[in-house]
């Protein structure tokens, strides 16, 4: 049985003042050792009511070299994605997965309609001639999301001055349904340090 791997997730607020009393927030993700994380994804919503309503931002998911650029992508429920195959052999894109179940079949180039992406939840794609083609795309309730670069950070842009519940997930989650969280409150000259602890898969 492969070892639990842990995962502290640092938040540090960083507010300025404005019109909107908007905040922003960057997001440390290291593991046991203090690695940096790349590719995990942290959201804010709201600790009451529900995030505004925003119209969702597309997204473009590549086919590159029998691999999908970007490994890890995160999109706003609603969001249309586009899969192009830039490979010069045919790619047939699909997904079992219970938010969404869909395939292209066998294409070249730019598929005719994009994905839309209607319910939360995590989507695992792959290829169906390619078995080694892995992707993942997180579908939140929430405009206000990130993804960790190469350092392990993530900024969050945007956010009320409220009190806001950040969630965390990496694709080696165990249960991607049990992503932790931690409550914050954004205010003016406040500021939050916690850890949260993510399992990795067995």
């Amino acid at each position: 049985m492969m070892k639990p791997l842990q995962f502290f997730l640092v938040p540090f607020m960083a507010l300025f003042a404005s019109l909107a009393q908007a905040a922003s927030v960057r997001v440390q993700v290291v593991d046991q050792a203090g690695a940096p994380v790349p590719d995990a994804v942290v959201y804010a919503m709201p600790v009451t009511g529900k995030p505004p309503a925003t119209k969702p931002a597309g997204a473009i998911i590549d086919q590159v070299k029998r691999r999908f650029v970007p490994l890890v992508s995160v999109v706003q429920t609603g969001a249309s994605v586009t899969f192009p195959n830039r490979d010069n052999i045919e790619h047939d894109v699909y997904s079992f997965s219970p938010a969404k179940r869909f395939e292209l079949n066998l294409y070249h180039g730019i598929p005719a309609n994009p994905v839309v992406f209607d319910k939360p939840g995590l989507v695992v794609m792959g290829c169906n001639i390619h078995d080694e083609m892995v992707s993942y795309l997180l579908i939140v309730d929430t405009p206000w999301f990130a993804k960790t670069d190469a350092k392990g950070v993530a900024v969050i842009d945007n956010l009320p001055a409220d009190a806001l519940k950040l969630t965390a997930w990496h694709s080696r989650l165990g249960d991607p349904n049990a992503q932790p969280t931690q409550k914050i409150t954004a205010a003016a000259d406040s500021s939050a340090k916690f850890a949260l602890q993510l399992k990795a898969a067995e």
